[in-house]
């Protein structure tokens, strides 16, 4: 049996109906107490259960959570607390990666094909080793404090070396 801590504000999205689809769809038994999920079910369930619960807790809606369930998805979570001490500075780097509107998250989730969730402290991804390879390469120069157009440039670097590869092998 897994216990996972999610965000209250997570939490209260989880109504009865996506709590049956997440039981149905993940193959365990789960119950949420206040912000506890408690998980039970064979082992690689339990795994896979917790990945995608994780997920969500992090920002991620069920539907892109899901795709942890592909063996050839993961998940990379980078904590920028460890990294900004000041809100100020939290506030300012978790801007830069969003972007005006949602426009920069938008153009490396097109480019890259990961997902990308902002969520309190945290900037998260999901995808393939390459996918994942793509886009935190453009997150950690804006993160770094470089400009858009240089994580752009970076990130099409990245992705041509992955293209190449590919051709190469």
């Amino acid at each position: 049996m897994e216990h996972i801590l999610i965000p209250q504000q997570r939490a209260e999205l989880l109504d009865e109906k996506a709590m049956a689809k997440l039981r149905d769809r993940l193959k365990c038994r789960i119950e949420l107490e206040e912000n506890d999920v408690s998980i039970e079910g064979e082992p690689y369930d339990e795994y896979n259960a917790k990945n995608v619960i994780q997920a969500f807790a992090r920002g991620f809606d069920l539907n892109k959570a899901y795709r942890l369930l592909n063996e050839d998805v993961f998940f990379r979570q980078i904590n920028l607390k460890d990294l900004f001490r000041s809100r100020e500075q939290l506030a300012r780097v978790k801007a830069r990666i969003i972007g005006e509107k949602g426009k920069a998250k938008e153009y490396i989730e097109s480019v890259s094909g990961a997902d990308i969730a902002v969520f309190g402290g945290t900037v998260s991804t999901i995808g393939t080793v390459d996918e994942l390879k793509v886009a935190n390469a453009a997150i950690q120069v804006l993160i770094d404090g470089g400009m858009h157009r240089t994580a752009y440039i970076v990130m099409d670097k990245e992705k041509q070396k992955i293209i190449k590869s590919e051709l190469h092998a």
